[in-house]
């Protein structure tokens, strides 16, 4: 079953020309798109079901510093900035709470990792502190659970998946941005090189720069052109309960999260573990995912599927003036797991018996797109001038989005970046760097 979603409206006319067009409306593509209107460029914004339908509206909602690799870090903090700019800047609520994030376990490596961590937090400035064993029991009691520890993430907090990415969208429409819904962009016009406009199956957008924001269909549009974006659809899914009692803000336990919605229910689920789905796109990449799947192993199981014949990862071919997979597939709703559905029940009510008791109001699955490092990929497109890619928010790019917005943002502008934007670089899975599996 798809998420609960606020649904905004399309302009009813699509532009003829438009300074930059992006593709997708996802956290990442909205924020972009935010951006780049604020600088008082024409900006047009192409969505093939709906603004948020996808991952960003499936996620648990967490906007964090806490446990993030280093190469994310400076721009996790332009994200957090983002985040308290959209709630005081936009009219309405985007869902956006700093209440802190609860981590606790009872492993003693995780604990060193998070330990280890903190020379980060130093380093960065992230308003983060280890609890005690005693404290973590305090803050997160949980049934038969003897905590060794934990880590209070001050700062951290959630935005509400609901509404977040579709009222930030609305806000940057009040500032220039066209927002085209039900509208795939099938292909691109390329003339000596470069880019000259948008196909869309709504007709031609002319412009010379365009932001591929597509999420998980992000490496399919770049397929057409010989551009290799090594990228993996993982598949989660979540538990959605009724509203109930407050039993706390975000909390994370080595077997489950639990996050608070703004109407009281809440979002269950459990961190790392996913499916892989056997894929033609995923056989074409697998060797530069070898070091990923090879560190998570434990928490992968892979499948067969429908996406093997279509969705994403699937072999199409079709010309600008065809029917393409984006239109095929509005909304990708993947099936959630029962396995992983019943895992995380388990784990919640077992250790937290308040939670015993819930009503579930709907499950649903999602697919994280990631990278083979698990870090985004912004990015100038070598070969087509004109053409940046923003994706592979690898499970974590709701919290980071505003913050991957504004980058791609900076670049398509050509203004100075927020950040040093080599760490994202695309050249990065090519270039002979290596893959660096990053995250704990």
């Amino acid at each position: 079953m798809a998420p609960p979603l606020k649904r905004i409206p399309s302009d009813p006319e699509l532009p003829r020309q438009a300074d930059v067009v992006v593709i997708g409306g996802g956290i990442i593509g909205v924020s972009a798109a935010f951006s780049l209107v604020e600088r008082g460029l024409s900006v047009a914004l192409v969505e093939k079901g709906i603004v948020g339908g996808e991952q960003s509206s499936r996620s648990w909602g967490w906007c964090r510093q806490q446990n993030r690799d280093e190469r994310e870090l400076p721009l996790s903090g332009v994200s957090m900035r983002l985040w308290d700019k959209f709630a005081a800047e936009i009219d309405e609520d985007v869902g956006f709470r700093r209440c802190g994030l609860f981590y606790v376990t009872d492993k003693p490596a995780q604990l060193a990792e998070w330990e280890q961590w903190q020379r980060l937090a130093r380093e960065y400035d992230v308003n983060s502190r280890m609890l005690t064993a005693a404290e973590a029991q305090e803050r997160v009691p949980a049934q038969g659970r003897q905590w060794l520890g934990g880590v209070y993430s001050v700062d951290d907090g959630k935005g509400d998946p609901s509404i977040a990415v579709p009222t930030i969208a609305e806000g940057a429409r009040k500032r220039g941005l066209t927002i085209h819904q039900q509208c795939a962009a099938r292909g691109l016009d390329i003339a000596d090189g470069a880019v000259t406009g948008v196909v869309t199956e709504k007709g031609t957008i002319r412009t010379q720069a365009v932001l591929n924001a597509g999420g998980a269909w992000a490496s399919m549009f770049c397929r057409r052109y010989g551009l290799p974006f090594p990228q993996a659809s993982v598949r989660q899914a979540v538990v959605h309960t009724r509203p109930m009692a407050n039993l706390g803000e975000a909390v994370y336990t080595p077997e489950c999260t639990v996050t608070r919605r703004l109407d009281g229910s809440y979002t269950l689920a459990v961190s790392g573990r996913a499916t892989v789905d056997v894929t033609p796109q995923g056989l074409r990449y697998a060797r530069v995912f070898l070091p990923m799947f090879f560190k998570r192993l434990k928490a992968i199981e892979f499948g067969i599927g429908a996406s093997m014949f279509r969705g994403p990862e699937a072999l199409a071919r079709w010309r600008n003036d065809q029917v393409s997979p984006f239109e095929r597939t509005r909304v990708l709703d993947p099936a959630p797991s029962r396995r992983t559905i019943a895992a995380i029940l388990k784990a919640v009510t077992g250790q937290f018996p308040a939670f015993a008791g819930l009503e579930i109001a709907d499950t649903w699955g999602a697919y994280v797109d990631c990278t083979p490092d698990s870090v985004p990929v912004v990015s100038a497109v070598d070969g087509t001038r004109g053409l940046y890619l923003a994706a592979g928010g690898s499970g974590h790019g709701f919290g980071l989005g505003p913050g991957l917005g504004q980058l791609a943002a900076d670049l398509v502008a050509g203004d100075t970046p927020c950040v040093d934007p080599r760490p994202f670089r695309l050249t990065r899975f090519y270039d002979g760097t290596g893959v660096r599996v990053g995250g704990i």
